[in-house]
C-alpha cells in the first residue's frame, strides 16, 4: 500500500516519528525527513542511509516552500513539536514552531495535489473534563502548548474544508514504546528498574489516557486508508481508559522483578492534574475503523522487553 509512496515525516527525529519513520521504511516507501541543525538524532542514526533528509526549519516559510515543492510529496506526517517537555517553557518559541510552523507546513503543501496530510495534536487540547474526552468538547487548554497545539488542528480544519484537501488531525493521548526520551514517566521507570537507580516521582495518584505506539502507528495507517471519508475530521487516539501512574509504576516493577521502591513525592509536579483524563475514541472506531489492540499489561511488556534488547541506547 505504500510501497514508493512519497511520505514526508516532521520531527521524524522524535518519539513518535522516529517510530512512524522506521515503519513506513520497512512498508518500502519514500521518506523524506526535515531535521534542524541542533536535531539529536540517536533515534535514528542507523537508518538514516535509507531516508532524504532536508535541513530545514518549519518557521522558516520561503525556504519550506522551496523544499516542500521540490519534494512533492503524497503524504505528509507532521510530527514536529515544541513545548510537551517541563523544561520547554518558552512559551513564543511554542507558538513559533507548533502553530506557525504547522500553518507555515499546510500553507507549501496547500498547492499539491496530496493525499494525505496528518496533523498530530495533542490532548492537551481539552483542559480540564468531567467525562472522557469527545471531539466535540469546547477547547480549554491549560498552557501555551495546549492553546498552540489547538489552534494549529483548529487551522488544520478550516484548511481542510475551504480547499478540499485531505487533511486529518490525530489528537494523541499519552504514547508510550520503543525510543521514548528517558525523562518520560514510563522509560524513567523501566530504566530505574533495570539499573537499579533510585525511582524518583511526584503524586501516584495522577492520572493518564495511556496509548501504545503500536496502536499510534497503525492509527496513522487507517487515517490514509480512510481519509476520503475523513477529511476535515479529528480524532482522538487513546486507549479509552485512564490509568493512575501508580498502577503503571506498580506493572513495571513486577515485569521487570525489581525490588525498587519508589519514592513518591520526591519530586514538584507544577502541572495542574485532572482526576479525568481520558479519551473517548467512539469517532476513531466509527470513521477510521481503529480500535487500539494493546492492553497497558501487554503494551507494557513489550516495551520492557524493548528497552532491555535497547538500553545501551540510554546510557
Amino acid at each position: 500500500m505504500f510501497s514508493r509512496k512519497k511520505i514526508l515525516i516532521t520531527g521524524a527525529t522524535g518519539f513518535i516519528g522516529s517510530n512512524l519513520l522506521r515503519y513506513f521504511i520497512k512498508e518500502g516507501a519514500d521518506i523524506y525527513i526535515f531535521t534542524r541543525k541542533e536535531s539529536d538524532k540517536w533515534r535514528i542514526k542507523d537508518v538514516l542511509a535509507k531516508v532524504k533528509e532536508f535541513k530545514v526549519d518549519l518557521t522558516d516559510k520561503e525556504g519550506l516552500n522551496s523544499i516542500v515543492a521540490r519534494i512533492s510529496p503524497q503524504i505528509i506526517l507532521h510530527t514536529a513539536v515544541y513545548g510537551n517537555f517541563p523544561g520547554h517553557s518558552d512559551s513564543r518559541r511554542i507558538i513559533d514552531v507548533n502553530l506557525k510552523g504547522t500553518v507555515n507546513l499546510i500553507d507549501s503543501c496547500r498547492e499539491l495535489d496530496f493525499e494525505l496530510f496528518v496533523n498530530s495534536g495533542s490532548s492537551s487540547e481539552y483542559g480540564l473534563k468531567l467525562l472522557p474526552m469527545d471531539e466535540q468538547d469546547p477547547l480549554e487548554p491549560l498552557s501555551p502548548y495546549g492553546i498552540s497545539k489547538a489552534a494549529a488542528g483548529i487551522y488544520a480544519q478550516k484548511t481542510a474544508q475551504t480547499y478540499k484537501k485531505s487533511i486529518i488531525t490525530l489528537r494523541l493521548f499519552s504514547p508510550y514504546g520503543y525510543f521514548e526520551d528517558a525523562n518520560r514517566l514510563i522509560p524513567s521507570v523501566i530504566l530505574s528498574c533495570l539499573k537499579g537507580k533510585k525511582l524518583k516521582l511526584s503524586s501516584p495518584y495522577s492520572v493518564r489516557d495511556f496509548i501504545f505506539i503500536d496502536d499510534v502507528l497503525d492509527a496513522y495507517v487507517k487515517a490514509f486508508e480512510n481519509r476520503k471519508n475523513a477529511s476535515g475530521g479529528v480524532f482522538n487516539i487513546g486507549s479509552g481508559s485512564q490509568h493512575t501512574v501508580k498502577c503503571v509504576v506498580t506493572r513495571i516493577i513486577g515485569l521487570t522483578d525489581s525490588k525498587i521502591r519508589p519514592e513518591w513525592g520526591s519530586l514538584k509536579n507544577s502541572r495542574i492534574e485532572p482526576k479525568r483524563w481520558q479519551a473517548n475514541i467512539h469517532k476513531a472506531r466509527q470513521e477510521l475503523h481503529w480500535l487500539p489492540a494493546y492492553h497497558l499489561d501487554k503494551g507494557l511488556s513489550k516495551t520492557v522487553d524493548w528497552f532491555k534488547r535497547n538500553i545501551h541506547l540510554y546510557n
